[in-house]
Parts: C-alpha cells; sequence; structure tokens
C-alpha cells in the first residue's frame, strides 16, 4: 500500500488573501450595520436607546473582529455573530434583513475556505509540487 502523495506548499500563501477577504467583509458588513440607523429612524417610532445601543455595541464588535482574523475560530465566530444580528429582527427587520443578507455571504466565505483547503490538500493549488 502507497503513502497518500504530499504536495509542497503554495507559493503565495491562500490564507494570506482570505484573511484580507474576511477583514474586508468584516468592514463592509460595520459601514451597514451603521447605516441601518437611520432607516430605523425612519421607518420606526424614532430611535430608543436599546436599538442604538445594539447596533452599536454589535458595530464595535465587527470591528474589533478584524484583529482575530488569524485565529482558527474566527471564520465559525464571525458566522455566528450573523445569528446574533438576525436576532436583531425583533429590534427592527430591517437590521434582521441586513443579518440575513451577511449570513450568505458569510456561508460562501465559509465553502471557499474549504474549497481552497481541498484543492491545497489535492496540489492543485499554483505554485505547489509533489514532494519525493
Amino acid at each position: 500500500m502507497s503513502s497518500p502523495t504530499r504536495f509542497s506548499p503554495p507559493a503565495k500563501d491562500p490564507w494570506k488573501s482570505f484573511r484580507g477577504i474576511m477583514s474586508a467583509t468584516l468592514i463592509l458588513e460595520l459601514i451597514v450595520v451603521l447605516l441601518a440607523l437611520p432607516v430605523v429612524f425612519k421607518l420606526s417610532n424614532g430611535l430608543t436607546a436599546a436599538k442604538v445601543a445594539y447596533v452599536l455595541v454589535f458595530a464595535v464588535v465587527l470591528f474589533l473582529g478584524c484583529m482575530v482574523v488569524r485565529r482558527p475560530w474566527a471564520l465559525t465566530a464571525f458566522c455566528l455573530l450573523q445569528l446574533v444580528l438576525i436576532a436583531g429582527w425583533f429590534i427592527h427587520p430591517g437590521i434582521g434583513m441586513v443579518g440575513v443578507v451577511f449570513a450568505v455571504v458569510w456561508g460562501y466565505l465559509f465553502y471557499l475556505r474549504r474549497d481552497v483547503q481541498k484543492r491545497m490538500d489535492a496540489g492543485r493549488l499554483p505554485g505547489q509540487e509533489p514532494l519525493d
């Protein structure tokens, strides 16, 4: 029985660019969440302290998330954060819809991460060569 073929690591680190994509997504989500405040104000009976606090605390958490994108648990944590944002539906449906949209985005990023890992394991990334 032969051992599985091992491949060299790719010439460029695919995880470095993936962390950049995750950070950019967090910043975009931060902007959209903050832009939800005027929508909540216009479409509801005004802003309450709870609504403002929910949005601002969530915005701070998204900003702080950019500092932990290197951690192995970061992508899972960001996907779980979307559940918290979807729960914002009880604050205002507009906030919940932002959560649904970004949950789809983070689900796609999770899929991409898995696909890149499978390609790396199979040696199909550019710059990978079989090890002797």
